[in-house]
């Protein structure tokens, strides 16, 4: 499967935050997800205070075609089959999707598409691809 065009910038991003890339993919590799899935990324970030691991799976996201709302649902579709997958598989690891700014910006005048967001718990990474870092983590 392509990477998506804003991968790398991601993947830079998380790895400024401290986060270690663990997969790239994250294979979802169980009998009832043929043909196998791949999430963007797979990542790990030690937490002192908390003496754990923490474990996430990202699908990164560009939203540049015309459709905003195509493209979020398409990504909807990817993330909640990819929830089903890490729940089976290992359901420690938490999903995000990566969003770039712009298209948070956008989803702000979208009612449906922050109702999804809310009804769905979907979490989101906010991420300026340009300068390759993270601009906000909304749980």
């Amino acid at each position: 499967m392509a990477k998506d065009i804003f991968h790398q910038a991601v993947r830079v991003a998380l790895e400024k935050e401290g986060w270690s890339i663990t997969h790239d993919p994250y294979t979802i590799n169980i009998p009832e997800f043929r043909p196998k899935q791949d999430i963007d990324l797979g990542a790990e970030k030690m937490f002192a205070a908390e003496r754990g691991i923490h474990k996430i799976a990202v699908e990164v996201k560009s939203f540049l075609n015309p459709s905003l709302v195509y493209d979020f649902h398409t990504a909807l579709g990817q993330y909640m089959n990819y929830l089903i997958g890490l729940r089976k598989q290992e359901p420690e690891r938490i999903l995000y999707l990566a969003i770039p700014s712009h298209a948070n910006r956008a989803f702000e005048s979208l009612g449906m598409i922050i109702e999804a967001i809310e009804t769905y718990h979907i979490r989101l990474i906010v991420y300026d691809a340009s300068e390759k870092m993270i601009v906000s983590w909304k749980n």
